[in-house]
């Protein structure tokens, strides 16, 4: 039996494309709900970093770049060590409905993982995008 390979998440949001576009591809943006400070070299192989006040840092890479639609990046994956190359892949994807914007978020690549370090790292992050896109909606309702 495989395991799950990727983690989707749909938001209805009350913003524009535009909105919501700058706050998942600024610093100032990411900043504000993502993580604690952000740093972004917006273009496919620019460089991304982001820091948490508990003490975390990812590396990032930006991958794709289609503005104002489709925005993707690869991090490490939570629970390896360092300097393992192993990556997923987080891709937003906004669409317009209405006055407002639909976002998918997926996260793929965590079938290359065993079984005990894809337990920690997938549901890790199925509960950090839960949690993660909360913050988003509180960010774009408070701007």
């Amino acid at each position: 039996m495989g395991f799950p390979d990727q983690i989707v998440r749909t938001v209805e949001l009350a913003h524009s494309p535009a909105k919501v576009w700058a706050a998942i591809t600024t610093a100032e943006g990411l900043a504000s709900w993502f993580g604690n400070t952000a740093e972004i070299d917006l273009r496919p192989g620019g460089d991304m970093r982001m820091t948490w006040k508990e003490g975390f840092a990812a590396d990032m890479r930006v991958e794709r770049v289609e503005e104002p639609t489709v925005f993707g990046y690869t991090w490490p994956i939570n629970g390896l060590p360092d300097d393992d190359p192993r990556r997923t892949y987080v891709e937003f994807t906004l669409e317009p409905v209405g006055s407002g914007t639909r976002l998918t978020v997926t996260e793929s690549g965590f079938a290359q993982l065993p079984a005990d370090a894809h337990a920690e790292a997938f549901e890790g992050n199925v509960g950090g995008w839960k949690s993660e896109l909360g913050e988003l909606v509180e960010y774009l309702d408070a701007a």
